[in-house]
């Protein structure tokens, strides 16, 4: 597993925990595409898909608040579970912020 998958397992289970995440803008996008897959594979709902959420995003909790919490709640739209929202740049750096949350 690279740095990249790791960064990207963690925004994923935090977003599912939180519900919304602050981060940098590039991060944001990288991570809409991660998790809108993950809350297709959670609307199947088989034990396969279930298995391959856990093995994703290494969450046994996670993967049962979005197969039980957020699949229902999205059962009947085709795609677009999140939104990015700009936000005003970092003091320190300067850095594109930015909020991702689900709709």
């Amino acid at each position: 597993m690279n740095q990249r998958d790791a960064l990207m397992r963690s925004l994923a289970r935090n977003l599912v925990n939180e519900g919304r995440i602050t981060t940098t803008l590039a991060k944001a996008k990288s991570l809409r595409p991660y998790v809108e897959k993950l809350v297709t594979k959670a609307k199947i709902g088989t034990l396969a898909s279930r298995r391959l959420l856990v093995s994703r995003i290494h969450g046994e909790p996670e993967a049962k608040v979005l197969i039980e919490t957020l699949a229902p709640k999205y059962k009947d739209r085709k795609g677009g579970y999140t939104r990015i929202i700009r936000l005003p740049r970092r003091e320190l750096d300067a850095a594109e912020m930015a909020m991702i949350e689900f709709v």
